[in-house]
């Protein structure tokens, strides 16, 4: 009986279809936002998996820096495939690791404010930096940074840590495009009206402008698609600044060391495929890099348009990276 019971179950095994018995996984790492339920990464994992004999496995991070700590830490051990969720702050020092491998990705598709060439890094989605506040608190606010660095102290905002937070460090480089040598000086006069400043974006915005806390938060341009696309309210709103507004590029890379290189490239072309970026406006509440065009919400009709979208070369983050934070420690603990 046992033999023929071994017999049986080696023709059934010998029966199954090839690609039922061996499926591929593909390690992403990632943060809270992109991989949450509310989030764009189930719906990403389901259409992609329907493309490929395989299956995604997202490994969930803090932050972005967390990202490229674990990959640091990890060296050519790492066990992530693809990294997604880094952006144009961080994006050239975790170039420089040596542990990123070239995309092959056709980029010919993409719909950015800037021209995008790089071998190593593909965008999947963008956005502003920008102040949110609640019109209801707040109903005449500041319309330039000028203005609102020189509005009386008991006007407070909220906004994130530079060294934790990817809002946070465009803040920093916010103020650095504007200001150049006195960026230092003007985070001094910012100072006193910082009810707070919170290790991440979401431990502000929910737990307390959500609560009233303050009427203005450090956010993205796009923030308010959510509100009024979800919540239905217009109250939520981003003061569009005379300065202009800088700007975020969110990337993914393949790992060298990967075993699954073929399989993670496929992945970041699928990125700028129509079944990815349909999912980024109202999950990852930004702009897609790709043009959607009649499928992109019609909120983000009503979102404000920077007349000047401000950015460093991400070369230039890293080089003056350590400088800009020591000299906004300064100004903050004065």
């Amino acid at each position: 009986m046992l033999i023929r019971a071994l017999t049986l179950l080696l023709l059934a095994l010998a029966s199954m279809p090839a690609n039922a018995q061996k499926v591929s996984t593909l390690t992403i790492y990632t943060h809270p936002s992109f991989a949450a339920e509310w989030g764009p990464g189930p719906a990403v994992k389901e259409a992609f998996e329907q493309t490929c004999n395989c299956q995604i496995n997202y490994v969930v991070l803090d932050s972005s820096g967390d990202i490229l700590q674990r990959l640091r830490l990890e060296g050519k051990s790492s066990q992530a495939d693809v990294v997604l969720g880094l952006d144009t702050g961080i994006m050239e020092t975790t170039r420089q690791t040596g542990l990123l491998a070239n995309h092959g990705t056709d980029l010919s598709r993409l719909n950015l404010p800037v021209k995008w060439q790089d071998k190593v890094f593909v965008p999947y989605d963008w956005g502003y930096f920008a102040f949110v506040y609640d019109t209801e608190q707040l109903p005449n606010p500041p319309e330039s940074l000028e203005a609102l660095i020189a509005a009386p102290d008991d006007l407070k905002i909220i906004i994130q840590d530079p060294r934790t937070s990817t809002p946070g460090l465009g803040l920093l480089l916010w103020m650095r495009h504007v200001y150049g040598d006195q960026a230092g000086e003007k985070w001094q006069q910012l100072k006193g009206k910082i009810l707070t400043t919170t290790k991440s974006w979401s431990d502000g915005y929910f737990s307390l402008f959500m609560n009233g806390e303050a009427p203005m938060i450090l956010s993205y341009s796009t923030s308010p698609a959510y509100h009024m696309a979800v919540d239905k309210t217009d109250r939520y709103q981003a003061a569009k600044f005379k300065e202009g507004h800088y700007l975020q590029v969110e990337v993914a890379a393949l790992v060298e060391s990967s075993k699954q290189k073929d399989l993670g490239r496929a992945f970041l072309d699928f990125m700028l495929s129509v079944d990815f970026q349909r999912h980024i406006p109202l999950k990852n509440v930004m702009y897609p890099a790709t043009d959607l065009g009649d499928e992109l919400p019609k909120v983000f009709d009503k979102l404000i348009q920077p007349t000047k979208a401000l950015y460093f070369d991400p070369k230039a983050v890293t080089d003056k990276r350590r400088d800009w934070l020591n000299e906004w420690l300064d100004a903050m603990t004065r």
